[in-house]
């Protein structure tokens, strides 16, 4: 069952929390931004493959190998962002996304939008920041 959705649809507060059309809008942005991010790391490993040549230049090798180094921790980054990002698909289809993790109230559209994957409301999110400043090994 598809929800049709307008092209510039955007979520407001003047409709109910989480409504069919809502959660239709998270879908398909969480979606988008997971093929975005299967498209990029696609060509970075074409990238990677293209760029396997041996430089005589030392200076040359090194420099080679930081940037690949550098490339293959930010795909690291985006595969686990990837597992947030199926993980924010569950709870639409488990009905609990939307909601704050630790007070089971309604996380902010605004805040959805710009973080889709986010668990904790702004409040819970500070709280938690605060916390893992108190107890950090420093």
């Amino acid at each position: 069952m598809s929800i049709e959705l307008a092209e510039d649809y955007r979520p407001t507060e003047d409709e109910p929390f989480m409504n069919d059309r809502q959660r239709e809008y998270f879908r398909r942005k969480l979606t988008a931004w997971k093929d975005d991010i299967l498209r990029e790391s696609k060509e970075t490993l074409q990238h990677l493959q293209d760029d396997n040549i041996n430089l005589p230049d030392i200076a040359d090798r090194a420099s080679s190998e930081t940037d690949r180094a550098i490339e293959l921790r930010a795909r690291d980054r985006q595969r686990k962002l990837i597992s947030k990002i199926e993980a924010a698909i569950k709870r639409i289809d488990d009905g609990s996304y939307g909601y704050c993790e630790e007070t089971g109230e309604p996380i902010s559209l605004k805040r959805l939008d710009a973080r889709p994957i986010a668990t904790l409301s702004i409040e819970a999110q500070e709280r938690h920041e605060r916390r893992e400043r108190v107890y950090r090994d420093d």
